[in-house]
């Protein structure tokens, strides 16, 4: 792939605040592109969607045991994004007991669209999601990119898990350990 410079976005987060009183004890948070990848190497991994079957029993979980290791070869934060609202993504990570890996809302789908994986599931009543793919971040540029195969949008249910694993990305930081 060739270079590419990440978009520029606004990440609409919830983000939890002592000041905040009663049961639901976080506020809104703008998060930017520059505030997430801005001088840091990053590991970034999206999937189609919170709650399904192998975002949640597979690459999420993975990537979060893999998160030290990941570490030791100069990654500095492990991001997962998919086209889910703040919510959804907390309760979420909260259901995965998720230690490490950080979950970034992109509920609107920006991010994902003006990287060209926005994709239409609505056959499957999910509406616009993201194609599964990771990449490595250098300071807001893409260093390395894995795609799955065969980017679909309506009217397939092919939804391949096989290059953007935690093993393939620890093969890849392995080779260019620094």
């Amino acid at each position: 792939m060739i270079t590419k410079k990440l978009p520029d976005v606004i990440f609409k987060t919830r983000v939890h605040d002592a000041t905040i009183e009663g049961p639901n004890p976080f506020r809104w948070q703008d998060r930017t592109t520059a505030d997430l990848f801005g001088g840091k190497r990053v590991v970034v991994f999206s999937l189609p969607g919170a709650f399904t079957p192998t975002c949640s029993n597979k690459q999420c979980p993975s990537y979060d045991l893999a998160h030290a290791e990941m570490l030791k070869l100069g990654i500095d934060e492990v991001y997962c994004i998919s086209v889910n609202d703040a919510f959804v993504m907390y309760q979420w990570g909260k259901s995965l007991s998720l230690k490490n890996v950080k979950l970034i809302p992109d509920g609107s789908g920006t991010f994902t669209r003006r990287m060209g994986m926005l994709i239409n599931k609505e056959h499957l009543g999910f509406g616009y999601r993201s194609w599964r793919y990771s990449m490595v971040a250098n300071d807001g540029v893409v260093e390395k990119w894995f795609e799955e195969p065969g980017i679909n949008d309506v009217g397939t249910d092919q939804d391949p898990y096989e290059v953007t694993d935690p093993e393939t990305m620890l093969a890849y930081l392995r080779s260019v350990k620094r």
